[in-house]
């Protein structure tokens, strides 16, 4: 059966539907809500050096912003320009001068005083620089110096000691395949990238339940779905062109379900800046809210299942698609036996819904022939997160919601191009078209014409551990090089990745800014290389979206404050591979853009197409508009897996809360505001129950301690409509409460939820000296001085 192809951006009706409006009121006046002109006209200000740059990125690239996809202002699920206020907040990246050199050899000090939001607004990195152990201040350095220097030391280290981190900073598909092909030419396989702290296990997951490794849908599925569910997905805060999809949906009759402990204000009510009607009159978004319990989505699903298997013994039929499941699905009667065996109790205890609304939403689920599920960090952010996201799928599988028109699958991607990063090798557990089997590695050492390491790579978390090793471990990692990054800001457990960033032999930090990471100390030295944006990329650059859509991103000319010494990211790959290995370093050599683009196309199959990209507004999907087409998955049988889940065990003893951190008006780590424009909450406010915070005597705004025997957090309590027994943090700011170490053991992913004791900060203080959590050294060598 062939594939069926996307059919482009779709017109949508613009007949006013006054049932969806949040108020009749023009402009939604008193109403909490963005302030998108004002915004907008400050960003224009902020840019208004460069304005005509500027101009030129918005109409003629692919946004560097969110992983929807835009190209200039079209996109290729709705006609009609498009724009977003995230995709304006990461314009100034592009557009900025370089830093004043007084600042970028200022004392290392006086920078560190700086916030990395601080640390952004001072400029690109000009030239290269170094800092010598001993040095309070970075140095200029050439080219050749800082890359020889870094090469010198990578031929004196076994390449088990060092390794290579990508982030998901505009960084082209270019980009990654280069530096993924030659980590394994210098004979490192510890390379990763962003989705490892974000998306790796829905990558995981979805391997392992239907044999693909990314959206299996389009956005335009939404658009005519019976019903969309997001799960643990604020999609409006995070992706806020989104909501004009969402808007569309809603008119042609789609229900909208949120599933999150918080209940989103962006998610209830929105003005839609660019569609008219919505900019007047806002939209309500979401039909229904189930405010679940941090980590109880298993259980809900669970009871989502328990109730279709009761509907079945009912009326077969009801419930269960027996069709799909019977032609394209396996582990059915496993399956069922699992959820049987749960109670009503246990599910509704882990979940913090109660059976009624469990019964509400798993009917909505059963009477819907066509659904597509979306999820995001919600579901991604703990240790048993591979779970979390196979649960989704088997709700999919169990009722046909996959491989066909309105329906799938779909990890919500909060980053441009990250869905390439693991496509183009630059992860690893896997190579360009797919993973470490024996077939594809005989196929790219055949490609590549040079021997691939066959040792297991490590992935971000574990090679940073890595770094504080004994001396003489054959892994002690001892040169660390990133492309973008900030793990003081990412990670769990900030004081840890201080240590283990200064542990470091040789640190580089490849990048257009300076960010807090960058002013750690280092044993020999901090390399700092200055990157060119996507937009200056040589012959432009690709990228794929959340929806597998590969979009061409032209070089665009004149930017008037161009960083001269500024160099593209995969040039900088290739000069470094041949100072290392000079006699066989044309192996990974490409002379531009296209050669690259040609050899993907034969590295990776399903990129086939790349190759013919070569003007803005290109494009291509992979994969076509659906994968697993007509419930065939690309698994060795071609059937969908069932996979029995258990409810997991929270360490959650009683009287503490579990905590979220919350990602509020930022891009990861880039924080844009100090207060988010939703719900007036800042940077230290702890959302909470106002029922949870009257049986603590906590009133609203008072000071309050949140600790465990991780770490100790100070802010202030603020009411909101969050689930009982959960509280919201910011992240990074709330990342000293969350451990080191612990990872969902099948993708990787560091957990990022824990279990907190809330206190008033009076009481706290007055007992921290008899009554305090005794801090574990986790590391002996962290013990000494």
């Amino acid at each position: 059966m062939g594939k069926t192809q996307h059919e482009g951006p779709i017109k949508i009706s613009k007949k006013p539907a006054p049932e969806h409006w949040v108020s009749p009121i023009p402009f939604g006046l008193g109403k909490v809500k963005p302030k998108h002109i004002r915004d907008t006209m400050k960003i224009m200000w902020e840019n208004k050096d460069n304005l005509n740059y500027a101009k030129n990125i918005l109409t003629k690239g692919v946004c560097d912003g969110c992983a929807l996809g835009v190209s200039g202002l079209q996109d290729q699920t709705l006609k009609g320009p498009h724009i977003c206020t995230t995709r304006l907040n990461v314009l100034r990246l592009s557009t900025m001068p370089a830093m004043k050199e007084e600042v970028v050899h200022a004392d290392v000090d006086e920078l560190k005083k700086y916030s990395s939001k601080e640390l952004r607004q001072l400029g690109r990195i000009p030239y290269p620089l170094i800092r010598r152990k001993g040095e309070n201040k970075f140095s200029r350095i050439s080219w050749d110096e800082a890359m020889d220097m870094i090469a010198e030391k990578m031929k004196k280290l076994d390449p088990k000691q060092y390794g290579f981190y990508l982030t998901s900073r505009g960084i082209t598909n270019e980009s990654y395949y280069v530096a993924a092909k030659v980590s394994r030419f210098l004979g490192t396989n510890h390379i990763d990238n962003a989705s490892r702290i974000c998306h790796s296990p829905s990558k995981t997951a979805l391997k392992r339940s239907v044999g693909i490794g990314a959206s299996s849908a389009n956005y335009q599925d939404w658009i005519g779905s019976d019903v969309l569910v997001f799960w643990g997905s604020v999609a409006s805060n995070s992706s806020p062109v989104s909501t004009k999809y969402m808007l569309a949906a809603k008119k042609k009759g789609t229900k909208i379900i949120v599933i999150n402990p918080y209940k989103e204000p962006a998610m209830d009510k929105y003005w839609v800046p660019s569609n008219t009607e919505s900019a007047i009159f806002g939209t309500k978004l979401a039909d229904d809210f189930y405010q679940v319990n941090i980590g109880g989505d298993i259980a809900l699903m669970h009871g989502v299942m328990k109730h279709w298997f009761e509907m079945e013994e009912q009326e077969e039929g009801s419930a269960i698609n027996h069709t799909f499941v019977q032609e394209h699905v396996n582990g059915y009667e496993e399956l069922k036996a699992k959820v049987q065996e749960q109670s009503w109790d246990e599910l509704v205890k882990s979940s913090g819904i109660s059976k009624e609304r469990i019964i509400e939403l798993s009917e909505l689920l059963a009477n819907s022939k066509n659904a597509v599920y979306a999820w995001a960090l919600g579901l991604t952010m703990h240790s048993f997160a591979t779970d979390n996201i196979s649960q989704v799928a088997n709700l999919a599988l169990l009722r046909g919601h996959l491989g066909r028109k309105y329906n799938g699958l779909m990890p919500f991607r909060g980053h441009s191009s990250v869905q390439g990063s693991g496509e183009m090798g630059a992860d690893p557990f896997v190579l360009p078209g797919g993973g470490w089997d024996d077939n594809n590695v005989d196929r790219i050492e055949k490609l590549w014409n040079f021997e691939l390491p066959k040792w297991q790579g490590d992935i971000v978390g574990v090679s940073l551990e890595n770094a504080v090793l004994p001396e003489d471990h054959d892994r002690k990692l001892k040169l660390y090089y990133m492309s973008g990054g900030n793990f003081l800001e990412t990670m769990p457990n900030p004081d840890f990745i201080e240590k283990a960033l200064s542990e470091l032999d040789i640190r580089v930090h490849q990048d257009i800014i300076f960010n807090t990471s960058t002013l750690v100390d280092a044993k020999e030295a901090v390399i700092v290389l200055p990157a060119k944006t996507r937009y200056e990329q040589e012959g432009g650059g690709t990228s794929t979206s959340t929806e597998r859509m590969v979009y061409f991103s032209p070089e665009i000319e004149g930017n008037k404050q161009e960083v001269e010494e500024a160099r593209a990211e995969w040039k900088i790959y290739i000069d470094l591979a041949k100072r290392v290995k000079p006699e066989t370093a044309h192996l990974v050599d490409f002379k531009d853009g296209q050669a690259i683009r040609d050899e993907i196309a034969k590295a990776n199959p399903d990129y086939d197409g790349i190759q013919n990209l070569k003007k803005q507004g290109d494009v291509f999907q992979w994969g076509g508009a659906w994968l697993c087409e007509g419930g065939v998955c690309p698994t060795p049988d071609g059937r969908g897996n069932l996979i029995p889940i258990d409810i997991p065990k929270l360490e959650k003893p009683e009287g503490t809360f579990y905590i979220t951190t919350r990602r509020g008006k930022q891009f990861n780590s880039m924080v844009y505001k100090e207060t988010d424009p939703f719900n007036a909450a800042g940077r230290y406010d702890v959302l909470m129950n106002e029922e949870d915070a009257k049986e603590l005597d906590i009133v609203n705004g008072e000071p309050i301690v949140v600790h465990n025997q991780h770490g100790t957090f100070q802010g202030k309590a603020h009411f909101a409509d969050i689930a009982r027994g959960n509280v919201g943090l910011h992240f990074p700011e709330g990342n000293f409460l969350i451990p080191k170490g612990i990872y969902d053991g099948p993708s990787g992913i560091p957990q990022y939820s824990v279990a907190v004791k809330v206190e008033k900060a009076e009481r706290y203080n007055a007992q921290k000296d008899v009554h305090y959590y005794e801090k574990k050294v986790e590391d002996l060598e962290m013990a000494v001085d």
